[in-house]
Parts: structure tokens; sequence; C-alpha cells
């Protein structure tokens, strides 16, 4: 059977993708496209450069962002940024390890347009600790994502292949019996820690650049945080409008070979993200 390419509209995005932080507790040594960790920083993006990307974001016709690191909840202003999205009109979905998850965000994370997604790798807890490089972590991401489900907050779930033998299948029945509606299974991209060559256009599931982007923690513009390689602009720089409307990314965004249209599940949540999009042509 002959399958044709998905045409790409690769528009100013609707969806954009903001690395507020490389900081996070766990380090996840196969895996991380950011390189995050511990001993990380917040990058040189002030709050007030993140503010202001985010009420351009609104102004240029962005309906959604997801705030993600690192752990997005350890930036010290991640309420602030998060709260004027939302006042702004923006659904804010917040991509969380789930590690650590401090009282006063469940309330925001319960607002009518807020939303949650994380990352959760085997229903073995030695295997998902091997893979986030943390002792604990499969506990303590298990026991929010209940939290989350009893408080009703919408809630993805991404499972990343990493290594032989990983029980992600079972990983994925146990969370929908946990009740978690949506649930993708990935393999790791070579990005950041998952580099086993150079990274190239044939890593990306081939919808970057359509109809989202991303912003990098010292506010470099990309197609997304997995084509990070991709530069495009800086919003500190030239803005974000500047950037769209420019030569540079509309060249970046047909570089990038467009998805196909089958082998590729029903995307639920609109957005192409480090381990809710299952892995389609070209890249797998």
């Amino acid at each position: 059977m002959t399958v044709a390419p998905e045409a790409p509209t690769r528009q100013a995005p609707e969806f954009l993708e903001l690395e507020i932080t490389g900081k996070c507790q766990l380090t996840c040594p196969s895996l991380c496209y950011a390189e995050a960790g511990p001993t990380e920083g917040h990058g040189s993006m002030t709050t007030d450069d993140w503010k202001r990307v985010i009420g351009e974001a609104a102004e240029i016709g962005v309906k959604r962002v997801q705030l993600i690191g690192g752990e997005p909840t350890t930036h010290p202003d991640f309420e602030t940024l998060a709260q004027h999205a939302l006042d702004l009109g923006l659904a804010v979905q917040t991509y969380s390890n789930l590690y650590r998850v401090r009282a006063g965000h469940w309330d925001l994370f319960r607002h009518p347009k807020a939303s949650l997604a994380t990352s959760y790798h085997s229903d073995v807890a030695e295997e998902h600790d091997r893979v986030t490089g943390r002792q604990g972590s499969h506990r303590a991401t298990r026991a929010n994502i209940v939290q989350a489900l009893d408080r009703g907050i919408p809630l993805q779930v991404g499972i990343v292949h990493v290594f032989e033998g990983q029980r992600t299948a079972q990983a994925r029945e146990e969370l929908l019996a946990l009740g978690v509606r949506t649930v993708n299974v990935d393999r790791v991209r070579s990005v950041g820690r998952g580099e086993v060559h150079v990274p190239s256009t044939a890593d990306l599931c081939g919808r970057c650049a359509d109809g989202r982007a991303a912003v990098m923690t010292d506010g470099g513009i990309t197609p997304c945080v997995l084509g990070r390689f991709l530069g495009t602009g800086n919003v500190k720089a030239e803005g974000l409008a500047a950037v769209f409307a420019g030569q540079r990314w509309r060249e970046t965004a047909a570089s990038i070979p467009p998805r196909r249209v089958t082998a590729c599940p029903p995307d639920d949540s609109g957005d192409c993200d480090p381990a809710n999009t299952e892995a389609c042509d070209p890249a797998y």
C-alpha cells in the first residue's frame, strides 16, 4: 500500500513548549534530551523574559503552552508563570516528573484550562528508577499519578522504551487500569543524553514546526524540544512574531521530513512532546 506523507502546514504555532529550567531532581542518564539534573540552573531567561514571551504568544495566536524542563516546578516563579498564561486565556500543561508536588500546586493544576503530563517507564520500581537515575522515583511518581486522577486533573502519561526487556507494555496496562486516558509509548531519540549519533531531522517525529515550537532556557527558538539542534532565532533578540515570519524559520520547517499518515496513533493531545508522541515514520 502506498502511503502519502501528511502535508505540513508549518505556520506560526498554536502550541508552544517553554523550557523554563534545566534543573531536575532526576538525571535520566540514558534518556534526558535536555541533559537536565540537580546541579543545572534555570538558564538566562528571567521571569520578566518569560512573561513577555507568554504575552507575545497570546498575541500571535498561540492557544496552548507547555511548561517543561528539567522539572518546571523547580523554577522559583513557576506558579507566577503558569498563572500569567492562564490569566491571558492560554491552556497550560505542566510536564512534570511528579516526583515531588507542592500542596499548593494541586489547586493550580485543577484550573479549568490546566492539565498535567508525566513520564512513567515500568510497572516495576527498579526498572523505572533505572531510567530516571533516582531510587524511589517510581513510588513517588506513581503515588502522584493516583493523586492527580483522584483530584480529576487531566493527565497524559508517556513511556519511553530505553533498554531491552523493559516492561513498557505492562506499564501501559497498569496506567490504563488506574484510569489514565492517554498513554503513549515512544523510543529514545538521539538528542541530549540519548544521543547515539549526530542528531538529525530523521530523529524527529515529523511534526516539529507544524503548528508548534519551543523556547529554550536561553531564549533560543527551535521547532520543538527534541529539535533543539535546529535553532531558528532568539526571542530576546527578535521576538516570537519576527522569528515565525522569518526566512530561517521557513527553511528549517521545510527541512523536517513530514510525518506519514499510517503507523501513527490518533493524537489526542495535539502535542508533539518528548514522551507523549509515539514514534512515527520517517523517524522510526
